[in-house]
């Protein structure tokens, strides 16, 4: 039997676009994973407790990021379909809708977070016999970064409805310059508050959020400002704010695609927090292995992160102009081109594991496990990253309930039940629990490409949508 490579392999065009596309998106998130890993850093140098109080209260707000996402997804869907259909006040509609969905989540999570923030925190601390942490003093520092943190989501959620529907109209670069300019006053400002370096207040972990907290408002207000500055590039903006109505058919439609996705990203990231709270129960050493090992795959899963975003932005459109076939074709060479990326930047990381863990101040039982979880991690990013592409494609195309059964559902069906089952009825050490766990994106990795393969997932989802 022989291989046609063609069907993997682009052409020059396939290979410009794609890059013209996915580089910027891969420069913003590898400057935002430094500076992340950098904070992350600056924070373990002030002790074990700090970092794994910080971990934890990160863990708690990244259930807000993904479901924010989930929403802006949902809508994100139509908007770049409207785009290659060049149907401005369509993507003025989804973008509006974006804004409402966003406020709405907002507003619930800062409300859970503030009456049951200290409740939802204790569910990440046991106290055990590892000599390694102190649980009072882990606690109190989540919760000084967690709530001041929380003034910085209303902003996170509009620079995201607005960064995203730039990057939908196929423009990638000024979105990663805001980026680039956040996380940068993000990493000056840590330095300055964090250590009281050059006459600043010597603020710990409250000064990580008092910085944080300030990049996200400074990327909200530019991502505002050049996108109304950039009318004429951007037509949507010109009719966003015209009406604050949302066309009934267009609601239906958003609701019928987007709440899958938002549902999807909920379940998703309550999975993830499920998770670490199962691995929690081995003790601060593992929280803190785990934030080190999480720290580092943050900068390699950039690439991956990256070839998702790009996978919906060239699609969408595809399929909005009805190029079924061609979408279908494009999908295969990206997801290809993923594992390739994917195998080069799982290598990387597994090369860094034995140097990273000794720039962070802590114990040495925690470095030597965060070196074994580094190189566990390493050899499922190819895995992670096929996964990633192939949900983009899918959601593409309209089939959200489709992702969110083999995403969220195989995490429910598999990866949660092998995670509780393995931590609390069993003696097994964190390494062998998170090894056992994570296999369960190989079996998602072979059914999205099955899905992918046999299903007729590509459609054009706005053909008869008239705003």
């Amino acid at each position: 039997m022989t291989i046609n490579l063609r069907k993997f392999i682009g052409d020059k065009n396939f290979y410009k676009t794609l890059f013209l596309i996915s580089i910027p998106i891969m420069l913003q998130n590898a400057l935002t994973s430094v500076v992340g890993l950098l904070d992350n850093v600056m924070v373990g140098q002030m002790g074990t407790d700090n970092m794994t109080g910080v971990s934890i209260a990160n863990n708690l707000l990244f259930v807000y990021l993904i479901v924010c996402f989930g929403a802006v997804s949902g809508a994100g869907i139509f908007s770049a379909q409207f785009f290659g259909k060049s149907d401005h006040k369509g993507m003025a509609a989804a973008f509006r809708m974006k804004l409402y969905i966003c406020v709405v989540v907002t507003v619930i999570s800062v409300l859970i977070f503030l009456f049951l923030g200290k409740n939802l925190i204790s569910l990440y601390i046991h106290d055990t016999d590892d000599g390694i942490g102190d649980a009072v003093l882990t606690a109190a520092a989540a919760w000084d970064y967690l709530f001041i943190m929380l003034l910085g989501l209303p902003f996170l959620g509009i620079s995201m409805c607005y960064s995203s529907s730039v990057r939908e109209s196929g423009v990638t670069i000024p979105p990663m310059i805001t980026g680039i300019i956040a996380v940068l006053t993000d990493l000056v400002l840590n330095y300055l508050l964090i250590f009281g370096n050059f006459g600043f207040p010597k603020l710990g972990v409250k000064g990580a959020a008092i910085a944080t907290v300030i990049a996200r408002i400074t990327e909200c207000v530019l991502n505002i400002c050049y996108t109304h500055i950039k009318y004429k590039k951007f037509h949507f903006i010109r009719y966003a704010f015209k009406t604050f109505k949302v066309p009934v058919s267009l609601l239906k439609g958003i609701a019928i695609k987007g709440l899958p996705l938002i549902a999807n990203e909920a379940l998703w990231v309550v999975s993830i927090t499920v998770a670490t709270q199962c691995y929690s129960t081995r003790g601060i050493m593992a929280i803190a292995a785990l934030n080190i090992n999480s720290s580092i795959a943050n900068v390699f899963n950039i690439f991956f992160l990256a070839m998702g975003s790009a996978v919906s932005i060239i699609i969408g459109p595809m399929l909005g102009a009805n190029k079924i076939k061609e979408a279908k074709e494009t999908t295969t060479k990206l997801i290809f081109c993923t594992f390739l990326i994917c195998i080069v930047s799982g290598s990387m990381m597994a090369l860094c594991a034995r140097p990273f863990p000794n720039i962070y101040k802590t114990e040495p039982e925690v470095k030597a496990l965060a070196l074994k979880l580094i190189l566990i991690s390493s050899c499922f990013v190819p895995f992670q990253g096929v996964c990633h592409s192939a949900y983009f494609a899918l959601r593409s195309g309209g089939k959200t309930w489709l992702t969110c059964l083999f995403d969220s559902g195989l995490q429910w069906v598999l990866f949660i039940p092998l995670a509780y089952t393995l931590s609390h009825f069993t003696d097994l050490s964190i390494l062998k629990i998170f090894t056992i766990a994570t296999c369960s994106d190989i079996v998602k990795c072979f059914l999205s490409l099955i899905f992918l393969k046999k299903l007729n997932w590509a459609e054009n989802i706005v053909s008869n949508e008239k705003i």
